[in-house]
Formats: structure tokens, C-alpha cells, sequence
């Protein structure tokens, strides 16, 4: 499929715009005029017809004019007060700007809490959903203020990844400060080239993203190619693009060369299979051996305790984990019926036998290929 036939037909798109983006480079705060060009790009998105959720990064930005802060805090508390101050300032904007292209908005704010339980993950995607039925348009941020590391997605490019399988988006759009992913920093590198099209999983791709933090983000090209490698493996395509660029969005979606497309690997997820795969944080690695591994990805059966080499981590029953090879390649991701102490006792040993080391069993499979997702 052409990049135009591709980019073109997606009726679906997540759009997450960086810190950078819509913030001022001179002073602390957002940019006017930025936010107004935006707004005035989705807005005509939307009217062509194109459904659209925006998850924005912004908020502390926002927040540093009215706290008198010249620069990013550092420390936990003084950026969820920075972000208190600063979301209602974000959506405020928003409002104001989407006002005038006749779109009304909503915002959303997500803890990586609210989407671990199946229920509340639900919830979430159901109100996105018929927010986009009513013709609003969904503004989704993390929500800073109450967000600790046990419960925060860390940045907004794996929230909006995670957006993009909770909606069954056709395409995840990330507006950033560069024109799309480079063969090495452009900041830093003179030589560096845009690639066109990049393949998420090449390895070459990986040692070229680099660290590439900026000084009002918490990402970087690592956690855009984190992204597009989460969205690509359940069957989404993704593009980074540089967001002040003059009508960006709108060029992107007619196929146009804009920035560097990341072409989907894997088949589309549906059901339970996003949530299994990227609602939930895993809990630990579940080390498989060769033939496991095969029965698994190619003949789609479920993990049995003898395909077990080793267990790595802490998890319960029904928790998340991480089916691994030998070398710690992650290749699935599944719900366990074993703790990680139960699984150490009975890994490598038949079915017939956990009964007899653990006094019962509930289950002949460790992942039953139900409750799996290949990666």
C-alpha cells in the first residue's frame, strides 16, 4: 500500500502534540499563535470528516508563568503544582482558539491507574467514543497533579500510543520539534539525514534515536519510536513530523512526503488484545525456550510450564507479563495463572506434574493464548 492510500484513508487519527510544540521559546508559557494554528488544523480535519483525539503535553509549560518559574522544575511536587496551574491555562487556550473553528472540546485526564483495570479501561475508551459521536473533540493529558511513578505512563508519547489502541485509531500522528526521526541527532550531528520511512524494529533505528530530550519534555525520539513500535506491532501506522510547520496535519493526511512514516508490523488488535498488550504494565519476564517460542508465535497455542526457562520479576495471578527469548527480546505479552513463585516450582516440568509440586492446579497453561498478544 502507497503512503497516500495509507495515510490518506485513515478515517481515525490520534494526534499528540509535544511541549514544544505550543510552547514559547522566549518566555515561559504557551504560544498564542501556535495553539491558534493548530486549532485551526484539526478544526479542519474534523470538518473533513476525519475523526480526531488530541493529547496534548503543554500543562507545566502553562504553568510556569503563573509561579514565576524561568525554567522546567525538577522536583516532583513543584511540577504537579506546575501542571495544577497549568492544565486549566492549557485547556483554557484550547477552548478559546477551538471556539472560533465551531469545535467544542473536552478534556480528559489519565493515570496509567485508570486503564490497568479492564472496567476502567473500558470507561475511558467509552467515553472517548461517544465524545467523538457527539462531534467533540477530546483533549487527553496525563493527569500530573496525582500521577506517581507507580501509576504514571511517564511521558505522553507512550499515553497517546496507548490513546490510539484504546480507540482503535488508523493513525497516530506526533508533532515534535524536529521534522521527523534523523540517522543520528540533527542537534548534535551535521550530517544527520530525515528518513522518509524507517522500519520501528531495526536495530540501527533503535541506536539512532538516541536520548534527544528536550528541556520542556520528558521524552524524546526514544520514547517516539517506543511509540510507533507499540502502535505498529497492533497494526497502526504512525508518523513524527515537525509541528510548526504551516499546515502540517492536513499534508500528512493526503499522503504527502511530511515527515517520517512507521509503517504497521503487525495485524490489527481488537476485543481485549490493546488492553492485554499496552493497558496493563508488566510485571515480569517470563523467560521461554525455542520451542515455546515457536508454539507461541507460530502455532498460536498458549504457554505451558515445560516451555519455561526462567522467571524473572514479581507477579501474581492474572497480572502482566513478558514472554521473553533466551537473549531478552520481549516477543508477547500475556495474563498469568501462576505467581512468579508458583512458576519458579513447576517451570520446565509437565502439566501433569504441578499438581503433585504445588498441591492443586487450576490450570494447565502458565498463558493461555486467549489472554496472549504477540509482539
Amino acid at each position: 500500500m502507497s503512503r497516500k492510500q495509507l495515510l490518506a484513508g485513515a478515517r481515525r487519527v490520534v494526534i499528540k502534540v509535544g511541549s514544544s510544540v505550543i510552547s514559547s521559546s522566549e518566555t515561559a508559557g504557551l504560544d498564542p499563535s501556535a495553539v491558534r494554528g493548530l486549532a485551526g488544523q484539526i478544526g479542519s480535519v474534523c470538518r473533513s470528516g476525519k475523526e480526531t483525539i488530541l493529547v496534548s503535553s503543554g500543562a507545566i509549560s502553562a504553568g510556569l508563568e503563573a509561579l514565576d518559574l524561568d525554567r522546567p522544575p525538577k522536583s516532583i511536587p513543584l511540577k504537579q503544582a506546575a501542571a495544577a496551574v497549568g492544565q486549566s491555562r492549557l485547556i483554557q487556550a484550547y477552548e478559546r482558539h477551538f471556539r472560533r473553528t465551531g469545535l467544542p472540546v473536552a478534556q480528559v485526564l489519565l493515570t496509567h491507574d485508570d486503564v490497568q483495570d479492564r472496567k476502567r479501561f473500558l470507561n475511558a475508551r467509552n467515553t472517548l467514543l461517544t465524545l467523538l459521536s457527539k462531534g467533540v473533540l477530546p483533549i487527553v493529558n496525563e493527569n500530573d497533579t496525582v500521577a506517581v511513578e507507580e501509576i504514571w505512563f511517564g511521558d505522553n508519547d507512550t499515553l497517546s500510543a496507548l490513546v490510539a489502541h484504546m480507540v482503535e485509531a488508523d493513525l497516530l500522528l506526533i508533532l515534535t520539534d524536529v521534522e521527523g526521526f534523523y540517522t543520528a541527532d540533527p542537534h548534535i550531528d551535521g550530517e544527520a539525514h530525515l528518513l522518509s520511512e524507517v522500519e520501528p524494529s531495526q536495530e540501527t533505528v533503535q541506536a539512532a534515536a538516541g536520548p534527544g530530550l528536550g528541556p520542556l519534555g520528558t521524552g524524546g525520539m526514544v520514547t517516539k519510536l517506543q511509540a510507533a513500535r507499540a502502535v505498529g506491532a497492533g497494526g497502526i501506522p504512525s508518523v513524527v513530523a515537525y509541528g510548526r510547520r504551516r499546515g502540517v496535519i492536513p499534508a500528512i493526511l493526503r499522503g504527502e512526503d511530511v515527515g517520517t512514516l512507521f509503517r504497521p508490523q503487525g495485524e490489527r488488535l481488537r476485543g481485549r488484545k490493546p488492553w492485554i498488550a499496552f493497558g496493563r504494565k508488566s510485571k515480569g519476564r517470563i523467560v521461554v525456550d525455542a520451542g515455546a517460542r515457536r508454539a507461541l508465535a507460530e502455532g498460536r497455542k498458549s504457554l505451558l510450564p515445560s516451555g519455561v526457562l526462567d522467571v524473572k520479576g514479581s507477579f501474581g495471578f492474572g497480572d502482566s507479563a513478558s514472554c521473553v527469548e533466551e537473549n531478552g527480546r520481549e516477543f508477547a505479552r500475556g495474563l498469568v495463572n501462576y505467581s512468579s513463585g508458583d512458576l519458579k516450582r513447576i517451570k520446565g516440568r509437565h502439566t501433569r506434574a504441578i499438581a503433585g509440586i504445588l498441591g492443586s492446579k487450576g490450570y494447565d497453561e502458565v498463558i493461555h493464548r486467549d489472554n496472549l498478544v504477540l509482539l
